[in-house]
């Protein structure tokens, strides 16, 4: 085997490339030169055999034929694949467009809340949701035996800290960190032992105030809270107290605001602070007083949505947060 015969080789090799229409006829053309028993295999076994002055030409010969091949035949085959049919984009059919989202009901109340009492001067405050025994009911002077200790009313965690009842906790805080004058609201999550069914859930929201200053009066708790109920439900809403018990505040209330279609409806607890959580907090009762106030956000939203069964606001159907 000389040069010769290799460039003889390398112009039939490379029109049987070029003249191959098919991918079957160029994997043909491939295993004939290319595979392991090719002829281009057998031409470098040859070179043992060529004259010592030639080894090296015949060697670069036989190697740029293998490159040169290969490039063709993968040109070859590239170009021999069948063209997969891209579906053209059809100008007359409609746009599919994407509404925008919505803010879920729970948000929108919240936000609505928080805008009313800012305005009043009331500031943010936030806590954790796993808190200690300490901040959610000795501080808030909840007697021992009170039932909403009870494990089945309350989940405990086995480092003996529990998921909050209420968002009361974040007043603790708040005190313990903060002097008067104090005017605060915390909203957020709350977690209580209850079955899950059309008005209960043992997940909610609730959002509370706190207005600690000097001399505040219960007074100050029904005016604050009748622009809350004028700002939330409208220029002509009403609101009463009717006398109730909760163990951190003294006097206590239930507030009730008068809904147009639904008449009288019970809205929030509310009192003056209890001095007992005063004393608890590092306060000095005879320096200083105030009130505190809470509210269901799930329970008002329903109220003004018109919402009747609490499961829907969890589920998140589609269907139903796409109504607001």
């Amino acid at each position: 085997m000389n040069l010769d015969e290799l460039n003889q080789i390398k112009t039939i090799a490379l029109q049987a490339a070029t003249a191959a229409q098919t991918t079957e006829e160029i994997e043909a053309v491939r295993i004939e030169y290319l595979s392991r028993k090719g002829r281009l295999p057998l031409l470098m076994a040859e070179l043992k055999n060529v004259p010592a002055e030639e080894k090296p030409l015949f060697g670069k010969a036989v190697n740029e034929l293998k490159k040169e091949l290969t490039e063709c035949i993968q040109a070859r085959q590239s170009e021999a694949a069948p063209k997969t049919q891209q579906p053209l984009f059809d100008c007359s059919q409609p746009g599919q467009w994407q509404s925008l989202g919505t803010r879920h009901p729970i948000t929108q109340i919240t936000e609505r809340i928080t805008s009313i009492f800012q305005t009043l001067g009331f500031t943010v405050a936030d806590g954790p949701d796993i808190e200690t025994v300490f901040n959610n009911f000795d501080a808030l002077n909840t007697p021992a035996d009170h039932p909403s200790r009870d494990e089945q009313d309350t989940f405990y965690l086995n480092s003996g800290e529990l998921l909050r009842c209420h968002t009361s906790p974040v007043q603790i805080r708040y005190m313990k960190e903060n002097k008067p004058p104090i005017r605060i609201i915390s909203p957020g999550r709350c977690y209580r032992r209850d079955t899950s069914d059309a008005t209960h859930s043992a997940n909610f929201h609730q959002i509370e105030g706190l207005y600690i200053d000097e001399e505040v009066s219960l007074a100050d708790l029904k005016a604050t809270l009748n622009h809350f109920a004028r700002e939330l439900m409208g220029p002509k809403a009403e609101i009463r107290f009717r006398p109730h018990y909760f163990p951190f505040t003294e006097p206590s209330v239930e507030v009730d605001i008068k809904h147009d279609k639904l008449g009288w409806i019970e809205v929030l607890g509310a009192g003056l602070v209890d001095p007992n959580v005063f004393i608890n907090v590092g306060y000095d009762p005879a320096c200083c007083s105030g009130f505190a106030f809470g509210m269901g956000i799930e329970r008002i939203a329903m109220i003004l949505f018109g919402i009747n069964d609490i499961r829907h606001l969890y589920e998140n159907d589609q269907r139903f947060l796409a109504q607001f």
